[in-house]
């Protein structure tokens, strides 16, 4: 599929800005300035990136319905989720703001929240049969391993950080292996789609139609096998294996800095190849698969 930078941009920032709100309502306790500029770093991270998959609409004005269809929609799931997690993170927020007080354990509800609309927005992909690369476990799993080993990155744990960024490399190569192979395990064909397979070999005639399309625009794209293998080696390379490196070598602010930096290059490129490498089975309609 055609990767949409507003996707792209959501999808990594979005979690990576749940991640570090779960730590921060359970894991933290910062009080006043500290407490007020770490929270709203971490709720613009969120917001930033939920607004920003409004982008990829096309009616953009019309995202409030999104949250008309939570029983049967997993993105009106996401939505509700986003909301409710933003909202349950409040009062914590403003009592480590104003110094009230409240218990750490009020954060857990928001914590996991903000995990199920992780794992939502993973399942909005996952959920897609259409996209044998997509339809499968491991696309929740890679979206919840990013956002938490983005949220230890951002709240300052080494360790957990380091572990955290194992899973993720776990979590890519688990779900490269299983992608690799899926369209050709799903059988489809220009056969199957028609229902015409069992009359002999069916090939196109002629293309549906000659100018441009909406399908052909999003739903098909050829991704060189060459920028397959470079972004993949920057995906863990660059993403993973640099800032655990870093983690490692640097000491002090100046190891995350450079971790987060090298961390989100990675999770953009692997992000990137996500959409790229998707082949949808409407391409079998036009010969593209």
């Amino acid at each position: 599929m055609n990767p949409a930078s507003s996707v792209i941009i959501f999808t990594v920032l979005s979690g990576m800005g749940l991640g570090y709100l779960a730590l921060l309502a359970t894991a933290h306790d910062y009080t006043g300035a500290a407490a007020f500029w770490h929270w709203a770093f971490a709720y613009a991270l969120a917001t930033i990136g939920l607004a920003a998959s409004a982008f990829h609409l096309g009616n953009p004005q019309r995202a409030w319905r999104a949250f008309t269809q939570w029983r049967s929609s997993w993105l009106s799931r996401e939505a509700w989720g986003a909301v409710l997690t933003l909202l349950a993170f409040a009062p914590l927020a403003l009592s480590d703001w104003l110094g009230l007080g409240l218990p750490r354990g009020f954060g857990w509800v928001g914590a996991v929240l903000a995990m199920a609309t992780v794992i939502a927005t993973g399942m909005i992909y996952a959920q897609i049969r259409a996209v044998p690369r997509w339809h499968h476990w491991s696309v929740p799993l890679l979206y919840l391993a990013y956002a938490l080993a983005g949220g230890c990155l951002l709240a300052g744990f080494r360790m957990p950080a380091i572990l955290a960024l194992v899973g993720v490399a776990g979590a890519v190569l688990l779900h490269w292996r299983v992608g690799d192979g899926a369209f050709a395990r799903a059988r489809s064909s220009l056969g199957s789609a028609t229902g015409l397979g069992a009359l002999g070999q069916v090939e196109i005639f002629e293309p549906a139609h000659t100018a441009g399309s909406y399908l052909l625009r999003e739903m098909i794209y050829v991704v060189g096998r060459r920028h397959v293998k470079r972004l993949r080696v920057i995906a863990l390379g660059v993403g993973v294996a640099l800032p655990i490196l870093a983690l490692l070598v640097v000491p002090g602010v100046g190891g995350f800095g450079l971790a987060i930096i090298l961390y989100l290059l990675g999770a953009f490129a692997q992000r990137w190849l996500f959409f790229a490498e998707a082949e949808h089975v409407v391409g079998l309609y036009y010969g593209r698969r």
